[in-house]
């Protein structure tokens, strides 16, 4: 299904603060006819729901609940994270609070290159994870879809590069052209082509224009 982009905006409610996110995503979708909307904008003040879940499932689904309910919007909603395999898949859906509840992204990737200080090259594998939420509080059935997009890689032993946002510039892609630069290292194209949250917004796309086309249709009836 094709939707131009010239097409009339439809509203989109992103349940997050985070500003590095807010411009991926829209990179990312900005070949439909989508204003995404931050949290922050639509709620100014009101806090991001807390994600106290076990998987990155339940913390997205939460999201997405609790920011549809207060603002009766279509929702966006992810919740995402760094498993790196020496570290038993740490720090999972903390990867924003490895260092602590309210720690940088600086601060975070100081833990992990300690962490991994005495880790061989062949043994820092890792991988970005990232699930998505998109909610319909219209929909009579629900109207959740959940996917799933991940990128592997490993970790670098220093940080590398000025793009990107979160632990980035430690993260080599192993999908980049040529396999050792940081996500941070790398053109935006080249990272919204190849990144965990790239693959999760390809995964979603299909029910995205389904809704985009539903709610089309459904206003050109209201205006016969």
């Amino acid at each position: 299904m094709s939707l131009p982009a010239s097409d009339p905006v439809f509203q989109l409610l992103l349940a997050s603060h985070n500003r590095g996110k807010l411009a991926e995503l829209r990179a990312l979708l900005a070949d439909l006819p989508v204003d995404l909307v931050s949290l922050e904008t639509a709620l100014p003040g009101r806090p991001q729901a807390a994600e106290d879940g076990v998987t990155f499932v339940e913390n997205a689904l939460t999201k997405a609940r609790a920011a549809a309910k207060a603002t009766v919007m279509v929702t966006l909603a992810e919740d995402a994270g760094l498993e790196v395999d020496a570290l038993g898949g740490r720090p999972g859906g903390r990867a924003a609070r490895f260092a602590g509840e309210h720690a940088t992204d600086a601060e975070n990737n100081a833990l992990l290159l300690q962490s991994l200080q005495e880790v061989d090259d062949d043994l820092r594998g890792a991988r970005f994870k990232c699930v998505m939420v998109l909610l319909d509080p219209w929909s009579d059935d629900g109207g959740e879809v959940v996917v799933e997009g991940t990128c592997e890689g490993r970790i670098a032993r220093a940080l590398r590069g000025a793009g990107g946002f979160g632990y980035d510039g430690l993260f080599i892609a192993g999908d980049a052209v040529d396999g050792e630069r940081t996500l941070a290292e790398m053109p935006d194209e080249e990272k919204n082509r190849i990144s965990h949250r790239a693959r999760a917004v390809a995964a979603l796309r299909p029910a995205l224009e389904a809704l985009i086309a539903k709610r089309r249709a459904h206003a050109e009836g209201l205006g016969r």
